[in-house]
């Protein structure tokens, strides 16, 4: 059955996984049911993850159920473990919202819950990130994932998200960055989708972070605190969620 599965999803675009209805859902997790892996967000066990990537493929990474990658069920398990998240009351803005995460996070009852993007159709409020229609000293927490990377201007855009954000409020800012790169590269002439996977690593990716995307935060004016959850897991967690090892995950603070 697998196999057959296996190539039937092989017509569809690389990307077919993020945009599967609801209905596609309950027949992955039936056939990838297993317990070799375990999706924290949802508790589910699978035998193994799906693969995923655009140009190169990951495999056994995307859970069937949440449809989550490494980056999502580890900001799980940092919310879990080391925040209040799911029990102080909290404004929270969550930017371009995950599917992983949108429909569990609007049922906390502990969170009023706002969510934010210019062309999606699930968010309450659509909006430039670099304009946000938001008051001053608004938002407890904001989430904003693997967003900057498309914005023309992202200097701006933190400065809106600072602005927002209260005092004493913390948000998690995930981006893709490569570690062995010392400086943020961009270009704005580059244009050309095929040049933008080569250069960005995604056609719609305006520049590729490196090592100083933490000065880049700090430089708005945000405390940032770079968390190693992998210190605090057991390799045998680190391998059931299937977590990338030592992967950072940036939480910034406004003090």
């Amino acid at each position: 059955m697998e196999s057959l599965f296996k190539k039937i999803i092989g017509f569809f675009p690389r990307a077919w996984l993020i945009r599967m209805s609801l209905l596609a859902r309950p027949f992955l997790m039936y056939i990838y049911k297993g317990d070799n892996f375990i999706d924290p967000i949802d508790g589910n066990s699978y035998r193994k993850f799906l693969p995923y990537g655009y140009e190169k493929q990951r495999k056994s990474v995307l859970s069937p159920g949440t449809l989550s990658l490494e980056r999502h069920r580890l900001m799980w398990l940092y919310l879990q473990r080391e925040t209040d998240f799911f029990t102080s009351n909290l404004k929270v803005l969550h930017m371009a919202p995950e599917q992983s995460f949108y429909k569990r996070f609007r049922k906390l009852k502990n969170l009023d819950y706002t969510t934010c993007d210019l062309n999606s159709p699930i968010a309450d409020v659509k909006a430039d990130i670099q304009n946000l229609p938001f008051e001053d000293n608004s938002f407890d927490v904001i989430f904003c994932n693997h967003v900057l990377e498309h914005v023309d201007d992202d200097k701006k855009a933190l400065r809106e998200l600072f602005r927002i954000m209260k005092p004493g409020g913390w948000g998690i800012f995930q981006v893709p960055i490569r570690y062995q790169l010392a400086k943020t590269f961009e270009d704005s002439t580059i244009t050309d989708r095929k040049e933008r996977i080569e250069k960005f690593g995604q056609y719609d990716h305006v520049r590729v972070y490196g090592m100083d995307y933490y000065d880049i935060l700090e430089s708005i004016g945000f405390k940032v605190e770079k968390v190693n959850l992998s210190e605090k897991l057991s390799a045998e967690e680190i391998r059931k969620y299937a977590l990338e090892k030592n992967e950072i995950l940036p939480v910034v603070r406004k003090v």
